[in-house]
C-alpha cells in the first residue's frame, strides 16, 4: 500500500493519441491503402486528414499539454505545435514517467476518435479494413513497443455488426479487452442500444470479455446555452454530459442478462454520481408501477455500482463520497494530452486529493480497480517497484525529460476585442473557417 505520495503507483484509464501520420501507411494493405486516411498539409501550413473526398481540419484537438496557460485553445492545427508525446510513443513514455503514470489507455483523437468518420466514408469495405489497421497499429505498435505500460482500446466498423463481431473476435486474439463505442448510436444513424440490432454485439463482448468504455464528445453532444456564451461555461459543464449516456445505458435489458458487463464513463468525472444514483432510485420508486421498468425488484443504484466505472481527473468532491459512489467502481485518468490534464503535476495534485481517503482506497482508484476492470496486469512485466511514481520520475530525470512550457509561436486572440471573453461561438468559427478552406 502507498505510505507516500513517490510510493503510489498510477494508471490513467483516458489518454489520447494525436495519430502520427504514418499510422495507415504502415499498416493498411492491398488496394485499402490508396483510400486510406492521409495526413496532409494546406496552403496557409495547416495539417489535416484527408479521407476518401473529405477533408478533416484537426489534428490535435485541445492536445496544449506543455503550452503556456495562455496559449491554450481547441486548437493545435499542425503537428509542430504539438509536444512530441502527443503522437511519438517513445516520447509519450518519457512524458508518462516524468508524470508518475505507470500505465494508460489510449484514445484516438482526432481521425480515430470513434468510428463516425469511417462510417460516413462511401467504400464501406475499405473503410472496415481501415479501422482493423488502426487497431493493428494500436494494439502491436503503440501498445506493444512497451508491454504493461499501455492497455489498448480498439474501435468497430458498428455499421456492420458482421464485421463488428468478427473484429471483436480479431482483436481478443491479439489481447485487447477494451473497446470505444459511441454513448449514442442514434446520433450516427444507427439503431439505439436498446434495438435487437445490437444482441450480436453484446454477446460478442461478453463472450470475449470485453471491457466498453463511452467516451464523453463519443455520441451525446456537451451542450452549450448559446455562441455568445463564455466557451468557460462550456468547458465547466463537460463531464456532466456524460449523465445523459449513463441513465440510457443504466435502462439496458442485457446489463439483467450479463452479470459481468463492465461499462467505463470515460472522462465523466464522478462528483455527480451519488445525487444522480439518487434521482435514479426515486424515479424508479415513484414511477415503475405504470412504466413496465426492468427495475421491480433491484434498483437502479444496484446495478449501476455492480456495472460502471467512473473515471476522474480532479474530483475532491467525488472523492468525499466515495461511499455513495464506490470504492471498488473509481478509476484515475491523466487526459493527456487535453487542456484539463495536469501533466506534469498529477502525483502532487492527487497526492493532496486523496489524503481522506484510506490507504486501502488510495490503492483501490490510481491502480487497482483499473487493473481489474481492463484486465490488465502490469506487474507481469515490472516489479511493483519501477512502477511507482519515484522509480518512474528517477527514470525521467536521469534522462533530462524537460517539462519546460514551450510556445507554439504566440498566442493568437480569437476575439477582435481583447477585453471580450472568448465565446462557444468564436471556437465554433475557427473550425469552420479552418475546414472552409481545406474543402475550397
Amino acid at each position: 500500500m502507498a505510505k507516500n505520495m513517490n510510493d503510489l503507483v498510477i494508471i490513467s484509464v483516458d489518454d489520447h493519441i494525436c495519430e502520427p501520420p504514418d499510422v495507415w501507411e504502415k499498416h493498411a494493405t492491398g488496394d485499402a491503402k490508396e483510400t486510406a486516411p492521409k495526413f496532409m498539409t494546406d496552403a496557409q501550413g495547416k495539417n489535416y486528414w484527408a479521407y476518401m473526398g473529405k477533408q478533416y481540419p484537426s489534428v490535435g484537438l485541445n492536445a496544449v499539454v506543455g503550452r503556456p496557460f495562455e496559449e491554450y485553445g481547441m486548437e493545435p492545427t499542425n503537428i509542430s505545435q504539438l509536444r512530441k508525446g502527443c503522437y511519438d510513443v517513445h516520447a509519450r513514455i518519457d512524458d508518462m514517467d516524468i508524470n508518475g503514470i505507470a500505465a494508460s489507455l489510449n484514445f484516438g483523437n482526432s481521425i480515430a476518435f470513434n468510428p463516425r468518420i469511417f462510417q460516413n466514408a462511401p467504400n464501406k469495405d475499405h473503410a472496415i479494413r481501415h479501422i482493423s489497421a488502426y487497431n493493428d497499429w494500436q494494439i502491436d505498435e503503440w501498445c506493444g513497443s512497451y508491454p504493461g505500460r499501455f492497455i489498448p482500446c480498439a474501435i468497430l466498423p458498428t455499421w456492420d455488426m458482421n464485421a463488428t463481431v468478427a473484429e471483436i473476435e480479431r482483436i481478443a486474439k491479439k489481447g485487447c479487452v477494451a473497446i470505444s463505442v459511441t454513448e449514442n448510436p442514434t446520433v450516427i444513424g444507427l439503431p439505439s442500444i436498446h434495438n435487437d440490432y445490437w444482441k450480436p454485439f453484446w454477446k460478442a463482448v461478453n463472450d470475449h470479455d470485453m471491457t466498453i468504455c463511452l467516451h464523453i464528445g463519443s455520441g451525446n453532444p456537451a451542450p452549450h446555452a448559446s455562441m455568445e456564451t463564455p466557451i468557460e461555461a462550456w468547458i465547466s459543464t463537460m463531464p456532466m454530459s456524460i449523465a445523459v449516456g449513463a441513465a440510457d445505458w443504466l435502462q439496458l435489458k442485457v446489463l439483467h442478462e450479463y452479470p459481468d458487463m463492465r461499462i467505463a464513463l470515460s472522462e465523466g468525472s464522478i462528483g455527480w454520481v451519488p445525487y444522480f444514483l439518487e434521482r435514479c432510485d426515486f424515479s424508479n420508486s415513484r414511477h415503475k408501477a405504470w412504466t413496465h421498468s426492468l427495475f421491480q425488484d433491484t434498483k437502479p443504484s444496484e446495478l449501476f455500482k455492480r456495472h460502471f466505472l467512473n473515471c476522474f481527473i480532479d474530483d475532491a468532491f467525488g472523492l468525499k463520497n466515495i461511499n455513495d459512489i464506490g470504492e471498488d467502481m473509481i478509476a484515475y485518468e491523466c487526459d493527456y494530452p487535453h487542456s484539463d490534464t495536469l501533466w506534469p503535476q498529477v502525483p502532487e495534485r492527487l497526492w493532496e486529493t486523496v489524503q481522506i481517503l484510506t490507504e486501502r482506497q488510495i490503492d483501490k482508484i490510481t491502480h487497482e480497480n483499473a487493473m481489474r476492470f481492463f484486465r490488465f496486469d502490469p506487474f507481469k512485466h515490472f516489479k511493483r517497484e519501477e512502477l511507482t511514481v519515484g522509480a518512474l520520475r528517477a527514470k525521467a530525470e536521469a534522462k533530462g525529460v524537460d517539462t519546460t512550457p514551450i510556445s507554439s509561436g504566440g498566442s493568437k486572440p480569437l476575439t477582435d476585442e481583447a477585453i471580450r471573453p472568448i465565446t462557444s461561438g468564436d471556437i465554433m468559427t475557427m473550425f469552420e473557417a479552418h475546414a472552409e478552406k481545406n474543402n475550397a
